[in-house]
């Protein structure tokens, strides 16, 4: 093969993996601006405008930053080593129905995404915020032991569609304060890492696998 082919294969990958899920978040997706990175984003919504070298411009540049993104929705992909915010929940072994227990806060170098605004922190200074959750049925010749692997082992990931609405802050621990950029999720689907399969979607505010 080609450098020029490997190179387009290479290109394709990762539409390939994503074109099969619901039909309802692909729609999400597509409607979204694709975010590079979690981290930068951040930087520059919050804008870190402290310091004797920090430039004058900062917090003029973090406004029209925040504004070009007021309502805007934007999509990026949790990757398995950085999906530490999904845990298994209950699983019934009589039946085979699972939930993914979802921490909605997404960090990104200094700072984090949540969905909604976190209004007190735990003893170790970390926002504290209510589980969403989501739902499904393991395919024949799985077992509660398969399920939880997965999650011990990294192997499940997240695309997440969200809007951003605004900046956090709360005390932070020793001094000063923490801050994050709170957003609405709007469609969050969790999958299996390396086949892709859906094993649990988020949409508006419910659990979207449940009413099926």
């Amino acid at each position: 093969m080609s450098r020029f082919l490997v190179a387009v294969a290479a290109l394709l990958l990762p539409t390939l993996a994503l074109a099969d899920v619901d039909a309802r978040f692909a729609k999400l997706r597509d409607d979204s601006e694709p975010l590079g990175g979690l981290g930068a984003f951040l930087e520059k919504y919050i804008g870190a405008c402290e310091g004797a070298l920090v430039d004058p411009q900062c917090k003029a540049q973090a406004e029209a930053f925040r504004k070009k993104y007021q309502g805007k929705q934007l999509y990026m992909i949790v990757v398995e080593d950085d999906a530490s915010m999904l845990s298994p929940g209950p699983y019934s072994p009589v039946t085979g129905e699972y939930t993914i227990n979802i921490t909605p806060f997404f960090p990104g170098g200094r700072y984090a995404m949540t969905h909604g605004a976190p209004k007190k922190s735990d003893g170790n200074g970390n926002p504290v915020l209510p589980y969403l959750t989501v739902t499904g049925t393991l395919p024949d010749g799985w077992n509660g032991q398969i399920f939880s692997r997965m999650f011990s082992m990294r192997g499940v990931r997240a695309q997440v569609v969200f809007t951003p609405q605004g900046v956090w802050s709360l005390p932070k621990k020793g001094g000063g304060k923490n801050f994050g950029v709170t957003a609405r999720i709007d469609g969050l689907i969790v999958t299996e890492g390396r086949t892709g399969t859906q094993l649990g979607l988020w949409l508006n505010g419910k659990d979207a696998n449940a009413s099926r």
